[in-house]
Parts: structure tokens; C-alpha cells; sequence
């Protein structure tokens, strides 16, 4: 049994298609076929059916391979999920790229945003002009961009044109390594960059993942996370949950922010506190 009441969950179904195609994504433009596409509703709704009936307080990061936000259920199953007692945060990775009318059923003091933009696949001006309704509407959310240097005017401009309460984060780009005159300028954009710019050493490090933080696909098999590949057990008849245990991590690095970022000597709990699943710091906009 997990050591902490709460649980939160990196859920990832076999949704692979996008409507981008991100020169840096190996996934960009993959259509799904019609069955691909009947099997991740019904696995996404078996997980929302077992998250709405979990005996324990719940967070949910979707973090899908494709873009989730342009299928109904994935909209249908973040309101769901935003309305009940025991879940404490829904959230999603998103290119920002759907409608977002449907926000308007969510509770929105529970349903968050992790929205990436993406420069050549869609206009600054769209983006933002959605990124001010999202905050119009009161709902939280960060935007980040990847670090390439091509992108830099790109993120300067939406720094400047963001609200400036939404918290714009940057991720180092795989196999990209920055020089400290580069560095120090996505560091203007984002203060926290320096925690992407390297990968972290990770072994033997303790770490939440496992315990109090699982990764589960659509068959609910489950993972500690998305980047170690041994099996746990399955959700759904408790082998999983009976595993978990505090453990340290047995990879000599960490790179990404949703693997890291449960890494417990880097203390970024505290640096994100109340915004881990949506990467907004507890102290953004930062006091003046």
C-alpha cells in the first residue's frame, strides 16, 4: 500500500495521432485509425470509471502521445473528473490547438492546462489570442516551448504578449546542449530553465515515483514511470497499488520535467507546490 492517502496518476493510452507535425516529434501528423481510436475512449473510460470510484484522494496528469484535448472523451473525462470530492487536480498536455468552450463545465478549481507552443504550427497571434481566453476565463495553466535555437524570437515575443500572471516555461531541447551566453538567454524567459538545461543524475536517488506517483496505460498496467519500463502490476485488480512502496530511482539520469520533478533531494515539490501536475511555480508571478 502507498504510504500517502494521495496518489497521483501519469495516465498515457494508446492515442498516438496529432494535428502537428512537429519536426522534433515522432508522433507529429500520425492518424489513428477509426479502431486505434474506439479502443482509447474505451481504455480512457474504464481509467476515469476506476479514478471516479478510487477509495483514496487522486491527481491526474494526462499526458498522451498524441494531442488529447481535440477528442471528446478526453474533454469529457477531465469535467468528469474535475467534479468529484476526492480528486484534488486533472490536468493535460495540450498544443492548445481544440475548442475550449467546454471548459465552461469543469470546476476550474480543479482542472488545469500544461499547454506547449509550438512556432510553425500555428500563428503567435492564435495562440496567444487563447492563451488571454483561457485566463479570461479564469482557468489555470502554464505554456512552454522547446529550447531550440530557432524559437528564441518566437518565445521572447509570447513572453511579452502572455498575461503576464501565466508562468512560461522552457524545456532544453533533446541532445541540444546550450552554451552559458545561450542558457542565460532562455534564463531570462523562464527562471527555472536551469533545471531542464541538464539532465539530472538520478541513481539511487530517492524518488516518489512508485510510491505516491504511478504511470498507467490503457490497459492499466502500471509503471512507476513513464521512463522505467518494469511492470508494477495492473491497476485494476490491485496488484499495482499493493506494490507501491518508497524506492529510488534505477537510471543514471533523468532529463524530463514529469520524471525529474518527483525526484525528492531536487525539492521541486516546494518549488512547484499546488502546480506539479500543471508546472506553474508556487511563487509565480513572482513579488516584486
Amino acid at each position: 500500500m502507498t504510504t500517502a492517502d494521495h496518489l497521483t496518476i501519469l495516465y498515457r493510452g494508446p492515442l498516438a495521432s496529432c494535428d502537428y507535425d512537429c519536426p522534433y516529434c515522432p508522433f507529429a501528423k500520425r492518424r489513428d485509425t477509426p479502431a486505434q481510436l474506439r479502443a482509447d475512449r474505451a481504455a480512457l473510460g474504464r481509467f476515469t470509471a476506476w479514478a471516479a470510484s478510487a477509495g483514496r484522494e487522486v491527481s491526474v496528469l494526462f499526458t498522451p502521445w498524441g494531442e488529447g484535448l481535440v477528442r471528446s472523451w478526453y474533454r469529457e473525462a477531465m469535467v468528469e473528473l474535475s467534479h468529484l470530492d476526492h480528486v484534488r487536480r486533472v490536468a493535460i498536455q495540450t498544443n492548445l490547438s481544440g475548442r475550449t468552450t467546454w471548459l465552461a463545465g469543469a470546476d476550474l478549481s480543479k482542472l488545469a492546462l500544461w499547454a506547449t507552443y509550438h512556432p510553425g504550427q500555428v500563428s503567435a497571434d492564435r495562440f496567444i489570442a487563447k492563451s488571454h481566453d483561457l485566463a479570461g476565463q479564469g482557468v489555470r495553466f502554464s505554456v512552454g516551448v522547446v529550447g531550440l535555437p530557432e524559437h528564441l524570437p518566437a518565445a521572447r515575443h509570447l513572453r511579452t504578449a502572455l498575461p503576464p500572471s501565466t508562468y512560461l516555461w522552457i524545456n532544453a531541447a533533446e541532445g541540444h546542449t546550450y552554451t552559458d551566453d545561450e542558457a542565460a538567454e532562455w534564463t531570462a524567459l523562464d527562471p527555472l530553465f536551469p533545471l531542464s538545461r541538464h539532465p539530472h543524475r538520478s541513481l539511487g536517488l530517492a524518488c516518489r515515483t512508485g510510491d505516491t506517483v504511478i504511470s498507467v496505460d490503457g490497459d492499466g498496467e502500471v509503471r512507476r514511470c513513464h521512463f522505467v519500463p518494469r511492470r508494477l502490476g495492473n491497476l485494476y485488480d490491485g496488484t499495482a497499488l499493493a506494490a507501491l512502496r518508497p524506492r529510488t530511482c534505477p537510471l543514471e539520469t533523468c532529463d524530463c520535467h514529469i520524471g525529474y520533478v518527483h525526484l525528492e533531494p531536487l525539492g521541486l515539490y516546494d518549488t512547484f507546490a499546488g502546480g506539479i501536475l500543471e508546472r506553474i511555480p508556487a511563487t509565480w508571478p513572482p513579488t516584486t
